[in-house]
């Protein structure tokens, strides 16, 4: 038997309890796997807290990263006793996720630990770290260098914006952090930002061009925000855009990207392919500073993660939150 959150729905009413369960009550998959640490990020709060369109089937349990050790496997890449860890995929969305003791997945989501992380730190990364670094990755590709100025990121109290930032700041890069809580500016300085900004000044659709500002960015909110970075942008530089926490509209206009030059990249971490993904993780693992990793992380247990989840959203959690699934 194991603990598990468990989200069901009734009629139109959606349910959350920790729920005891067997192996028998997993889907299929080819290797199940003992989930040691999980973790929080803002979709697993909005699947929880029902705000948000997250789940496609009911029960589930939710958990988009998941990091242990293997148990039983069908499949010859993966043997007992390997350390994995998963995100994306679709699981804690369609397929059970890993807030959980245990979780039986497809061979395909899995990718070894890297040996510079043991499972917790793996997952103070999590989707949050992967996506960060998905972000970097792309911005580089598209042409950005040290050299060029100061990258902007949103969020930047939150995982993946905290993440960016100490992952800029180790590359020799001039972060810039924006965020609505200026008490934090102590916490992101020491994360790595050169600047703290406030996120008022794009809360309101501002005009199609301003003052070209950013060297590149990464973004976190989408909606007013993102449509005032695209018109702040350096000519030919680009703005990473993973996620809405502002609102899924984009109020833009084709000005910056024909009178500037100016790119877009979507980041997509849930089908990210294989390659790419092992590629982030071993960069990850190169570049993070575990002992930043470690201020920026608070362990919860598996019971907390409900009222967690709530506060998570209301911009109470600053960092990451891991999960004790064990």
């Amino acid at each position: 038997m194991f603990d598990a959150l468990l989200i069901e729905k009734t009629g139109e009413r959606q349910s959350v309890s920790l729920a005891s369960l067997d192996d028998d009550a997993l889907p299929a998959g080819d290797v199940l796997v003992r989930v040691d640490w999980s973790t929080l990020n803002y979709k697993d709060a909005l699947a929880i807290t029902g705000r948000g369109p997250i789940v496609r089937q009911f029960p589930l349990v939710p958990g988009i990263d998941l990091a242990g050790e293997v148990v039983e496997s069908a499949d010859g890449r993966f043997r007992t006793g390997d350390r994995v860890l998963l995100n994306g995929y679709g699981v804690g969305e369609r397929h059970w996720g890993g807030l959980a003791g245990r979780a039986r997945v497809s061979a395909d989501w899995l990718v070894p630990l890297p040996g510079a992380f043991d499972a917790k730190r793996a997952m103070a990364l999590g989707t949050a770290g992967f996506t960060a670094m998905l972000c970097v990755d792309a911005l580089e590709r598209a042409g950005l260098t040290p050299d060029k100025g100061p990258v902007l990121v949103t969020g930047a109290a939150g995982g993946v914006g905290g993440i960016a930032l100490m992952l800029l700041h180790r590359l020799g890069y001039a972060p810039v952090a924006m965020t609505g809580r200026p008490e934090e500016a102590d916490y992101l300085r020491g994360l790595g930002a050169s600047e703290i900004v406030g996120r008022d000044a794009f809360a309101m659709p501002g005009p199609p061009l301003g003052k070209a500002r950013w060297a590149g960015a990464i973004d976190v909110a989408g909606g007013a925000v993102l449509a005032g970075i695209c018109g702040t942008l350096m000519p030919r530089a680009a703005v990473a855009a993973c996620g809405l926490a502002a609102g899924m509209d984009l109020p833009v206009t084709v000005a910056p990207f024909i009178l500037r030059g100016i790119s877009l990249l979507g980041i997509d971490s849930v089908s990210c392919p294989m390659p790419d993904r092992q590629r982030a993780w071993q960069r990850l693992a190169e570049l993070v500073d575990t002992a930043l990793l470690d201020g920026m992380t608070r362990e919860i247990a598996l019971a907390d993660a409900i009222q967690a989840a709530g506060a998570l959203l209301d911009g109470g959690v600053r960092g990451r939150l891991v999960v004790r699934t064990g």
